[in-house]
């Protein structure tokens, strides 16, 4: 038998339907918000991974599925979605479109790590990149509609914590100060954060390994280091969370693990998620569009993780998971099965969702199957009623039944099942 591959999972039928409501929740909030879908590869050269995320991230050097084209070009799965979407900004000149450029994808990404929950090899994500727009009431805007969805969505234990990464050259003023600090503790942290020393110190707090965050907590403060016009920059924005009532908390440690970040950056974190307690993560990026070859652009946007989405989602209501008025047709003996054939064909052309079980050849059967596939009602069409040219609807729940002729089926099923 062959199996999956590590850290790549399967939605089963019984699955999809949460992930569906979970999808469906994201593309509507997004649409309420002024952003429009944007479909982008799955693949691109690595190149735009190595220049965009920057190459001492741990994602471009451990965690990107690379390979050869048979031309000996290197690509790579994406490992996120914003430099592609970046790229298409780019590639088809959206900065002469005289709009607001503001975008969402949803699809799968693509990283080796070590499979545990929530993080997979192949995972999936929702995102929002919102381009041109150098007013931190864009910012507001982004966290505004992450809070507002996960919210809507009813997750529970929601935290937005919020940080300043000032400018570049706030950060590049900031990191010998802290280099120097770390430098006198470096042999008790960890590995990773011995490697991150050199290439990627502000990494070192955002590390969840205990003896390493208690160094931190006395290590020199990125705030300590910033430009007033980074400092006026977050200001509006934390007036512009107060002025639309959205909670946060300040977190100095959060710096993001990828390398085009500057001034805002935030994350949505749950308590009942564990360790990886991140739902959905993002910032402003204002450098990464030139970087990538195009004009001086700002931008700001997020991502989050539907496995987490989903491992938080709570129990939906019935009538949320399930299809509306979902009806099975019991038809059994030659004549009931043929008109049985029909009604199913009838109702799924006005709309109705239907279902049967054929291998099923008595009403107890159909029943059971009826009761396992959770529909509301059924539609039961025996040799009888087929002569009669009726059929008899029952409330899987109430058990209430309803005598329907077959002439005219439709109009009454439909009655019936949306009525309270």
């Amino acid at each position: 038998m062959i199996k999956g591959i590590k850290g790549v999972k399967d939605l089963l039928p019984e699955e999809t339907p949460r992930w569906r409501f979970l999808e469906e929740t994201a593309r509507r909030w997004a649409s309420r918000y002024g952003f429009h879908e944007i479909r982008i590869p799955i693949f691109e050269v690595t190149t735009l991974f190595a220049r965009s995320i920057g190459t001492s991230t741990d994602i471009v050097e451990k965690e990107m599925y690379t390979f050869q084209d048979r031309d000996g070009t290197s690509v790579t799965l994406r490992p996120e979605g914003t430099a592609g979407t970046v790229r298409a900004y780019i590639e088809h000149n959206r900065a002469a479109v005289p709009v607001p450029q503001k975008y969402f994808y949803l699809g799968p990404m693509f990283r080796h790590e070590r499979p545990q929950a929530g993080r997979l090899r192949q995972f999936h994500q929702f995102g929002v990149e919102s381009l041109g727009t150098a007013d931190p009431r864009a910012d507001v805007e982004v966290i505004s509609l992450l809070w507002r969805m996960l919210s809507d969505l009813r997750l529970p234990g929601l935290t937005l914590e919020i940080n300043n990464l000032g400018y570049t050259g706030d950060r590049d003023a900031y990191r010998p100060h802290l280099v120097a600090y770390l430098k006198q503790y470096e042999s008790r942290l960890c590995v990773n954060c011995r490697n991150r020393l050199e290439a990627n110190p502000l990494r070192v707090l955002d590390c969840k390994v205990p003896e390493c965050r208690a160094i931190t907590e006395t290590a020199p403060r990125l705030a300590e280091s910033l430009s007033g016009e980074a400092n006026s920059y977050f200001t509006k924005v934390l007036m512009g969370l107060d002025a639309v009532k959205i909670p946060y908390a300040l977190n100095h440690r959060l710096v993001r693990g990828l390398d085009y970040y500057n001034l805002t950056t935030f994350e949505v974190t749950s308590t009942n998620l564990g360790a990886q307690n991140a739902v959905g993560a993002g910032g402003r990026y204002d450098g990464l569009v030139e970087t990538l070859g195009g004009p001086p652009t700002p931008a700001v946007g997020f991502a989050l993780g539907l496995e987490r989405m989903s491992m938080l989602a709570p129990e939906f209501e019935r009538a949320k998971m399930l299809d509306d008025a979902s009806i099975y047709v019991a038809g059994f003996g030659d004549q009931g099965s043929m008109a049985g054939l029909a009604a199913l064909e009838e109702l799924r052309l006005t709309g109705l969702t239907t279902v049967s079980d054929f291998r099923s050849t008595t009403l107890k059967a159909h029943l059971r199957q009826a009761d396992r596939l959770a529909c509301r009602f059924t539609l039961i069409i025996g040799d009888d009623e087929a002569v009669k040219g009726s059929a008899i609807l029952r409330n899987m729940e109430t058990k209430a039944q309803h005598d329907v002729t077959l002439s005219g089926l439709a109009p009454q099923i439909s009655s019936l099942v949306t009525s309270p």
